[in-house]
């Protein structure tokens, strides 16, 4: 089984047309406008999968994935008290790899990521386009002005109840525990959502996810699936284990938790780039080192193939940093999903995002 880093998988509000109105500047606008139209593209290319499993020019690879997810929705519903509201029912062939492009940023001697407002959701890490092209541009933009930039596929994404979400070629080639992951994320963005806090909200939807596919594995009884799925996780945490280090030590030396950032005793510029280098070539050592223990298991080579920079960083940060608290949490409830919703909801209620994290982790702690 390949496993790859999650930030393949991010939820993208689609945005009212009325919204055009009251929004000022021509990149707002031009923003805006592609989100419509993507949206509105997905919509008028979707079909219900009754018909597609139906159609007989359809591969019967995908026949049999999409009766996989319509068998992954009953239980989502009656499992994991995740609702389908309609979700999932739809096949909509996009004809190309991603659903979405991501943008990401943050300065160059900073892992504090740039952030963007949005309407309803507040502020968020990433910048959607529906669009490639259009998405690398904005990004190089952004480079000019001096940031570290990534710009990456998303397979799937959730409008929170705006839309009912079809299934999407995009995602659907994926093995079955990772199709699951996915459906079981992404209805889980409807269940408990925290306006601004990105970081929150896709941990909490991968802990659903992950404590989904297992609980699944184990209904349909297939062990082997379900172990091959343990070690994909062991090697993930791996993995985020060794950008957590390298972020902490980049931390050190841009002074993001240092009182004494700005002092005459800083490094320059100069310094703190030569370091920066040499943690990222760190870190690329570290991960040839784990990758032989792995026995040559290649599944992150493609995340490591790209430039390192700050912005790629985080978006292992932001879904997982919290993952092991809200695991935690589901364990202090016995496992009952309902009660860690209605937990996980109160704390998405609270206004200040520190509070929250900072409360999360009081009762994650209570296990």
């Amino acid at each position: 089984m390949t496993k790859r880093p999650k930030p393949r998988r991010k939820w993208f509000l689609a945005i009212p047309v009325a919204l055009l109105i009251v929004l000022p500047g021509c990149q707002s606008l031009s923003f805006y406008s592609q989100a419509i139209k993507g949206q509105c593209n997905i919509y008028l290319s979707q079909r219900p999968i009754k018909a597609t499993l139906a159609d007989p020019k359809v591969p019967g690879e995908v026949k049999e994935k999409l009766g996989l997810i319509l068998e992954l929705r009953e239980f989502a519903e009656k499992e994991l008290n995740l609702e389908a509201n309609g979700h999932y029912l739809k096949y909509a062939d996009l004809h190309r790899r991603f659903v979405v492009w991501n943008v990401n940023a943050a300065p160059e001697f900073s892992l504090e990521p740039k952030r963007w407002w949005y309407p309803v959701v507040g502020r968020l890490k990433y910048r959607g386009y529906f669009s490639e092209k259009m998405a690398r541009k904005y990004g190089a933009d952004l480079q000019k002005d001096g940031y570290d930039v990534y710009v990456g596929g998303v397979e799937a994404y959730s409008t929170l109840g705006w839309f009912r979400d079809p299934v999407l070629n995009t995602f659907i080639h994926n093995s079955p525990a990772d199709l699951a992951e996915i459906i079981f994320h992404e209805l889980s963005h409807q269940r408990v959502f925290a306006s601004g806090d990105t970081d929150f909200n896709e941990a909490f939807a991968t802990a659903v996810g992950e404590e989904g596919v297992r609980r699944w594995l184990h209904a349909i009884g297939n062990t082997n699936a379900l172990e091959q799925y343990l070690v994909s996780q062991e090697r993930t945490e791996q993995f985020v284990q060794l950008i957590d280090q390298a972020r902490a030590q980049l931390k050190g030396i841009y002074g993001d938790d240092s009182e004494a950032q700005g002092s005459s005793t800083a490094p320059s510029d100069a310094e703190k780039r030569k370091q920066k280098q040499q943690v990222i070539a760190n870190l690329k050592d570290r991960y040839a080192e784990l990758k032989a223990r792995w026995g040559g298991y290649a599944g992150f080579d493609g995340w490591f193939s790209r430039p390192i920079n700050n912005a790629q960083l985080n978006t292992i940060a932001t879904y997982y940093d919290l993952v092991p608290e809200f695991r935690k949490l589901i364990q202090a409830h016995g496992g009952n999903l309902e009660k860690f919703f209605d937990a996980c909801d109160g704390l998405a209620k609270l206004k200040d995002k520190e509070r929250r994290h900072q409360a999360l982790k009081r009762l994650a702690g209570h296990t």
